[in-house]
């Protein structure tokens, strides 16, 4: 797994349409609207270097919206 900082994971997101919905302290929520009024939310540290159990976390958290093979190259090295 990649050493990812939180602006990357806002960055990777926000190519995915979610945008920062709210923050309290170093931890950010983003969301998009999906078609018919849902919504998706992830919790995203701002820190210089995540945890690689954090990632894992927000790797899984982010696999209930979006498919595995659209996340791998950024969180993992080929």
């Amino acid at each position: 797994m990649k050493s990812l900082s939180g602006d990357e994971l806002l960055r990777i997101f926000a190519r995915f349409g979610f945008t920062k919905f709210s923050q309290r302290g170093s931890h950010i929520k983003l969301r998009r609207q999906i078609p018919g009024g849902g919504r998706q939310t992830l919790t995203i540290p701002l820190h210089r270097e995540v945890d690689k159990g954090t990632l894992h976390a927000i790797l899984r958290q982010a696999q209930r919206y979006l498919a595995e093979e659209e996340l791998a190259p950024d969180f993992f090295v080929e």
